[in-house]
């Protein structure tokens, strides 16, 4: 009798073991229906129903219930081949960085320098024409704007939603002392970002003792602040009508006219005027003012500063048991980042020749913040690449048409799904004992506050 009850006892396991793949697939299949049941509730309203011109002159509401239908069994199907596949891998606990992160490590290495020489000599390619450059200086923006962030988020992990204030402050600051006062863009340069950082120290006294959600909601609230004020304080900026007719940078002194004269660029250097130099200008002017902020940066690091940062990241109350002053290190990166957004925003307000405060809303703050989270916080080299697929990935996704938004979406969601860190989660430690090893990404604290 019990050799019989050790056999029913050996076998129940064996029984239990072959139905975890049948309860895995059911689990599985749950799953993805209710995925699909909450891309039908988005889709529905967004693509399947939409409004047209009839003939007549008036409005009519067509339905494309068969394009909601083929969606959502591509988010069915999806979802179902990624939670097998996850289900399948299993998670496997380690310290070292799996093999798709060494080979993007070592893919960097050669990345990086030819990405800064396709960036260096990108004006004179064959076949680029202005809006090649228009499009370069837009995603140098962004990436100057996201490499200061990311000195907030990335390496002292304060979340902060109101950067755009910070660009704005700098803009204004620029176009008010360019016209009131008749200074160079030079001048008003370093005056900008001086201003702006000083808004970023006034910003970071009151959350000192905030984290989390509360520091988001806080610098969400500055930001809004901000505009609001721009908005309503016509006698100084303009209300909604902005400030226009803001002057543009010179080449030491030397105008980008077209008129040819001896004081001009092309009459100086005995060149055809052309529309383009002044473009190539300012590419270049974005440029150096992007390795600017990535070089100040990357020495900050290095220095008892950025490694007090990364401490406080990890772990505000042990930063506070070994004597770091957190005062000064919160107060420091809100300046610093902030004075790099108000180099970005004086900038911004010399190409444009105008600024309203529409050019400085939320969405613009969600937009770098994205930037930063989507490349890995802390990495300088993820956050350009980050930028560089979300500013230059949305025009070429123009081609798409009123699809694109939906296929840039489901891009970016694929991509934070691959890559939940970001697209560079690792690090290697900013001081080290002998032999750097780099840091897995599962091991580093997140930019929460």
């Amino acid at each position: 009798m019990s050799r019989t009850e050790d056999r029913r006892s050996q076998a129940r396991p064996a029984a239990g073991e072959s139905d975890r793949p049948r309860q895995g697939a059911l689990i599985a299949l749950k799953d993805a229906a209710l995925s699909a049941l909450v891309a039908l509730g988005l889709f529905a309203p967004m693509v399947g129903l939409r409004t047209d011109v009839a003939p007549s002159g008036g409005l009519y509401l067509r339905t494309r219930w068969a394009d909601v239908a083929i969606l959502c069994g591509i988010v069915f199907m999806l979802r179902l081949a990624l939670v097998l596949w996850t289900g399948r891998r299993g998670l496997q606990p380690s310290t070292a960085p799996r093999p798709w992160t060494l080979w993007l490590q070592k893919a960097g290495r050669f990345f990086a320098p030819a990405l800064l020489a396709v960036a260096l000599v990108l004006p004179f390619i064959p076949g680029v024409e202005r809006y090649e450059l228009d499009l370069g200086i837009l995603v140098l923006t962004y990436v100057m704007l996201g490499w200061g962030l990311n000195i907030v988020v990335g390496l002292a992990g304060l979340l902060d939603l109101g950067y755009v204030a910070f660009y704005a402050v700098g803009a204004y600051s620029y176009a008010l002392l360019a016209l009131n006062f008749g200074l160079s863009f030079w001048i008003c340069l370093p005056l900008a970002g001086i201003l702006a950082a000083f808004w970023g120290i006034l910003l970071g006294f009151p959350v000192l003792r905030l984290r989390g959600d509360y520091l988001a909601i806080v610098t969400l609230a500055f930001g809004e602040m901000i505009r609001i004020v721009l908005v309503n304080w016509v006698s100084l900026t303009g209300g909604p009508n902005g400030i226009s007719g803001i002057p543009r940078p010179s080449f030491f002194g030397l105008s980008f006219s077209m008129s040819g004269d001896p004081d001009t660029f092309a009459g100086y250097f005995g060149l055809e005027p052309s529309p383009l130099h002044r473009v190539i200008f300012l590419y270049y002017l974005i440029f150096a003012l992007a390795l600017l902020t990535n070089w100040v940066t990357l020495r900050l690091r290095r220095q008892p500063l950025g490694r007090a940062w990364e401490a406080m990241r990890e772990d505000e109350i042990a930063c506070r048991a070994l004597g770091i002053n957190i005062t000064t290190a919160k107060l420091s990166a809100f300046a610093l980042g902030a004075m790099f957004g108000g180099f970005a925003g004086a900038f911004f307000a010399t190409r444009q020749a105008f600024i309203s405060p529409e050019s400085f809303t939320f969405i613009e703050s969600a937009t770098i913040l994205a930037i930063v989270v989507l490349g890995g916080l802390g990495s300088q080299i993820g956050v350009a690449v980050a930028a560089l697929v979300m500013i230059g990935g949305f025009e070429f996704f123009r081609q798409f048409g009123e699809w694109r938004m939906l296929v840039f979406g489901g891009a970016m969601v694929l991509i934070m799904v691959l890559r939940p860190r970001g697209l560079v989660g690792t690090r290697t430690p900013s001081v080290a004992l002998g032999e750097k090893r780099a840091i897995g990404a599962n091991l580093i604290g997140e930019g929460r506050g």
